[in-house]
């Protein structure tokens, strides 16, 4: 089974905030690299998107994943829909706690 994968909001903003901060220090082109292989992990929960740790005690359903110990990547799966909640540079839990995407439809 195939799933959805769709960007929270939250997920989006987290994503070019860290264009942002990333082009003037690396440059826009490694900044781009960078951020579209993030994305581009995110894409892949499309035929396995039960990976990660469960954070249940946080929110039913959410689940993080590490990319290459740079970012944490916070998502749920809703249905057939994976749906990227966050994405946080080294770990930040603090951005990542209460936000839910049951919302979206």
């Amino acid at each position: 089974m195939k799933y959805q994968v769709r960007f929270h909001a939250a997920a989006e903003r987290d994503i070019a905030e860290l264009l942002s901060e990333l082009a003037p220090k690396a440059g826009v082109a490694t900044a781009l690299r960078f951020v579209g292989r993030i994305v581009d992990y995110c894409l892949d929960f499309e035929t396995f998107p039960e990976r990660g740790t469960r954070h249940d005690e946080i929110a039913p359903g959410l689940r993080t994943v590490g990319w290459r110990r740079r970012a944490t990547i916070a998502f749920e799966i809703v249905d057939d829909k994976v749906v990227i909640l966050r994405d946080s540079l080294r770990g930040s839990y603090a951005r990542i706690a209460g936000r839910r995407a049951r919302t979206l439809t």
